[in-house]
């Protein structure tokens, strides 16, 4: 059963989608429940993974541990599929409220002084 399965995964060309989703529903089992814990993808395109890391100390390590998960990615999924890691830490909250904005301006805080 499973030899036939490939075998219509390859005639449709699904070799590259199942592995890109498998970055996101398999993460833990790729990169280990350590990391995991602390990091989340949040986009593939192009080769180009987006992780979001829960604070600046972990995106600090994680950029240290790029090689490593490169190759670890590369090794379970194939090197077409993952071929730069894009790592942030978490994001402030935004000012921006609403469809306009001024340019030049700090938005609410200019009132503050």
């Amino acid at each position: 059963m499973g030899r036939i399965l490939a075998g219509y995964v390859e005639d449709r060309g699904w070799q590259l989608p199942l592995a890109q989703a498998r970055v996101f529903a398999d993460w833990a089992a790729l990169v280990g429940d350590d990391i995991a814990a602390h990091s989340t993808p949040i986009g593939l395109r192009d080769g180009e993974l987006k992780l979001s890391a829960e604070s600046t100390a972990w995106a600090t390590q994680l950029r240290l541990l790029t090689a490593t998960l490169l190759a670890r990615l590369v090794a379970e999924l194939g090197p077409d599929v993952v071929t730069k890691l894009i790592i942030t830490g978490p994001a402030g909250p935004s000012w921006k409220h609403g469809g306009y904005s001024v340019r030049g301006t700090r938005g609410p805080r200019d009132t503050y002084g």
